[in-house]
């Protein structure tokens, strides 16, 4: 029994007479290259030129906010108000029950008259002096220094303030000055004069707000005084407001003004000042930004 050797690869007849050796298999390789081409959908990252506005840097004005913290009163400012009113009509009292004790009421009105007409010479001398000397940084004076001169550029500011914020400085002052008159002499003539002369000075600042007021929303009696020339009117002392910003200073009842401005006595004394000391007034210079008035902007909002 002869077993027949089984190929798994047949042979070729053109070789079976020459070898019986079995063809071996010739592998192929195949090679197959693909080229990537970009799809007609694929994004692309295009470069544009654009105008970039710079960053916006946060400037902080200070412009004061209407009805801001800074015009409100506090508890402090109340209690100097309080304070400087009771010296004051502690004074008028003292006045009057005297006058009445020795029945002499001529002389302490006269010395009120006297004191109210020198109240309205003191506050424009006061007024000149900080309008056109110092700076913040003056002592004792500093703060009204500051707030006058912010007065020039918002002078509107001035009928936002709440009545103790605004009278809180001169009530101080005479709180000061009238509460030892009080304690030490009983003079009816000197009290009529302290009283009177005191009152309006600690009041001028509302008389001043009163002044920038409009017509409309002061109270009628207000008005009727302006308007006869018990107070400071808002024709009269919007003068005070336009340049060379040197005229109209006194604020009580501006009875002052006239005779001041024409016999030039601020400028008199101005020479006086820088001949003496070197000291320039603001007035000489030209008007800046910090004396430019800039009117009230309705867009403004109440500070919640």
């Amino acid at each position: 029994m002869s077993i027949l050797t089984q190929h798994k690869y047949p042979i070729n007849s053109h070789h079976h007479g020459r070898s019986c050796q079995p063809l071996l298999p010739h592998p192929r390789v195949y090679c197959s290259s693909t080229t990537t081409k970009p799809s007609p959908n694929t994004k692309q990252l295009i470069i544009e030129p654009r105008l970039v506005s710079p960053p916006v840097t946060a400037v902080v004005s200070d412009r004061p906010i209407v009805y801001g913290p800074t015009l409100q009163s506090t508890w402090s400012h109340r209690a100097w108000v309080a304070t400087g009113c009771t010296t004051v009509f502690i004074s008028l009292a003292e006045s009057m029950i005297g006058a009445a004790e020795v029945h002499m009421w001529l002389e302490p009105i006269l010395a009120g008259l006297i004191g109210y007409i020198l109240a309205d010479l003191g506050s424009g001398v006061y007024h000149w002096g900080i309008d056109n000397y110092g700076d913040a940084a003056t002592p004792l004076f500093g703060t009204q220094i500051e707030a006058f001169q912010g007065h020039h550029k918002w002078p509107w500011t001035i009928t936002r303030r709440q009545f103790a914020n605004n009278l809180h400085a001169l009530a101080r002052a005479v709180a000061f000055i009238v509460l030892p008159i009080d304690l030490v002499c009983h003079d009816p003539v000197v009290h009529g004069f302290v009283g009177v002369c005191s009152g309006c000075i600690m009041f001028s600042q509302q008389f001043h707000a009163w002044a920038h007021g409009t017509k409309s929303r002061l109270p009628p009696i207000v008005v009727a005084l302006q308007e006869v020339g018990v107070l400071v009117s808002r024709s009269h002392h919007a003068a005070h407001h336009r340049p060379p910003y040197n005229n109209n200073y006194c604020i009580v009842s501006g009875v002052w003004n006239e005779f001041l401005d024409k016999q030039k006595v601020f400028e008199a004394l101005e020479m006086i000042l820088f001949f003496k000391l070197g000291v320039r007034p603001r007035s000489w210079s030209e008007p800046n930004s910090e004396w430019t008035e800039e009117n009230e902007i309705s867009s403004q909002i109440p500070a919640q």
